[in-house]
């Protein structure tokens, strides 16, 4: 299981949000030197969301802090936040990108996850930020969670069948940024329905979570990747343990990426780019009016 340190941009800024809401948000300082700090700390690969390209459906964003992420870290880097058509999706992979996540536009346009996958073969990844409904189903959100999108996990899942996709990324919305674990019921049922690997994401918080997410086990295969931001931001959990933890998926089949070469190297925390021990709390500038949520792959 791979582990995807993350990075949340917002008004050119190193965010967290809680549940996709932009009031309850805290910065922690400037992208880049979070990247490289994360790099330095032997971090193989990043996870980067354009929260403001996200929330305007991609028409505002950091492309251009993104951009010299993509040029500056010196490893992998997948990209996600308002990735609406293929020309933005190009953009982003040949300019370096590793690889881009659909997440509205898997859910409104399946036909152009067909497109970019069939043009790009293992980089595109399909973000399925979900709540789960009264009746336990679990109902896409969209437009950077901002709205219910009316169709089922398992539904638009359906779309994708025999894509060569790079894998799947799912979102617990009510986990997101909390630190109260990932849900792990949730997860389960993405595994047994996709066909293709899962990234979780969405509410961890420590060694102990990564572990379960490396454990479960549903539809002959295991978690691929785990998306980690707060805690590791926070110095809550520490690069190098979560890194230790690596290893294949439980069908063989890890989702194709950078191999950690060696020990993970022990490095600064985010601490000291985020100049502060937990950050500062504050609106993410750029972001929707108050009580609105705002955040999201899509």
């Amino acid at each position: 299981m791979m582990v995807f340190p993350a990075i949340d941009i917002a008004a050119g800024r190193f965010v967290r949000l809680v549940q996709g809401d932009a009031t309850r948000a805290t910065d922690f300082g400037s992208p880049l030197e979070a990247a490289l700090a994360l790099v330095a700390a032997g971090a193989p690969r990043l996870h980067l969301v354009d929260l403001d390209a996200a929330m305007s459906g991609g028409r505002e964003g950091n492309g251009e802090v993104v951009a010299e992420i993509i040029a500056s870290a010196g490893v992998p880097v997948q990209v996600g936040g308002g990735v609406r058509d293929a020309k933005r999706a190009r953009e982003l992979l040949d300019s370096g990108a590793w690889r881009v996540i659909l997440g509205t536009a898997a859910v409104r346009r399946p036909e152009l996850v067909a497109e970019l996958s069939l043009e790009y073969p293992e980089r595109i990844i399909v973000g399925l930020d979900y709540r789960r409904l009264g009746d336990g189903k679990l109902e896409v959100a969209v437009e950077g969670w901002m709205e219910g999108s009316g169709r089922l996990v398992d539904d638009v899942l359906g779309d994708m069948g025999g894509l060569p996709l790079g894998g799947v990324l799912v979102t617990a919305v009510e986990r997101d940024g909390t630190l109260e674990g990932p849900d792990v019921e949730g997860i389960g049922q993405l595994l047994a329905w996709s066909e293709h690997g899962v990234l979780a994401s969405g509410g961890v918080r420590s060694i102990a979570d990564l572990k379960t997410l490396g454990g479960l086990r549903a539809g002959g295969k295991g978690v691929s990747g785990a998306i980690v931001g707060r805690a590791l931001a926070e110095g809550r959990l520490q690069l190098a343990d979560a890194l230790a933890l690596e290893g294949p998926a439980a069908d063989g089949t890890a989702l194709e990426g950078p191999a950690v070469e060696g020990p993970a190297l022990e490095g600064p925390t985010l601490e000291g780019a985020a100049g502060g021990e937990r950050g500062a709390e504050r609106p993410a500038g750029g972001g929707p009016a108050a009580g609105e949520p705002a955040r999201g792959t899509g």
